[in-house]
């Protein structure tokens, strides 16, 4: 039982943050503009930066590529760690490790992106109710702030709290808590920004400066 346990635990970890390592921004912007979203705007490889530097033109591809990778690695987590009885752990393990490698992809140098759609997917998966709150609270504070970040980072707080309140067990509300973290960690420098007044507001179109 330990040895399936910590070897199906090993296979999820691998195959989920290989898959979270793939960057739909960097491909889009790569392959379309022929540039790396990563030296433009906030240098954030991810959906809002990509939106605000290029504008929606290659959007549907991060977004693509952020659903299937998040799906596939949460559903990898769920069958294998299903087979011993612990599909929601297994869920939310695999989420956690495919944020991980959207984060810290080993293909980029370890330079992605701040894993919030990630998160938001993986929200709906493990419970709609989950992400029905996680999503109203972000549409909520994006809409009267313009704060993508602010949004991201008070909704992240609501999925621990919300897999604990729905009587989900402590371990997978730890587990919550751990993603909640890693996605705050990755705001650590819109955090700053906010604090300092300086934090871009959200805006659809492309910088001034590509």
């Amino acid at each position: 039982m330990i040895t399936k346990l910590t070897a199906y635990l090993a296979i999820t970890a691998v195959a989920a943050y290989m898959l979270g390592g793939i960057n739909g921004a960097i491909i889009a912007s790569m392959n379309i503009f022929n540039k790396d979203i990563r030296k433009f705007g906030s240098g954030n490889a991810g959906l809002t930066n990509f939106a605000r530097t290029f504008g929606v033109k290659g959007a549907v591809i991060v977004i693509l590529v952020d659903v299937i990778k998040t799906v596939v690695s949460i559903l990898i987590g769920y069958k294998l760690l299903g087979l011993l009885g612990y599909p929601m752990i297994g869920k939310i393990f695999a989420a956690f490790c495919a944020m991980l490698g959207h984060v810290y992809p080993v293909y980029y140098r370890f330079q992605g992106g701040k894993s919030v759609l990630c998160a938001g997917i993986a929200a709906w998966m493990i419970d709609w109710r989950v992400g029905l709150i996680c999503w109203a609270v972000f549409i909520v504070i994006v809409v009267f702030t313009k704060y993508v970040s602010l949004g991201s980072i008070i909704s992240s707080c609501f999925l621990p709290i919300s897999i604990w309140a729905f009587g989900y067990s402590g371990l997978e509300g730890l587990l919550g808590l751990i993603c909640a973290l890693l996605i705050i960690f990755a705001h650590r420098e819109n955090i700053k920004r906010l604090r300092n007044g300086t934090e871009n507001k959200l805006k659809i179109g492309r910088d001034k400066g590509f």
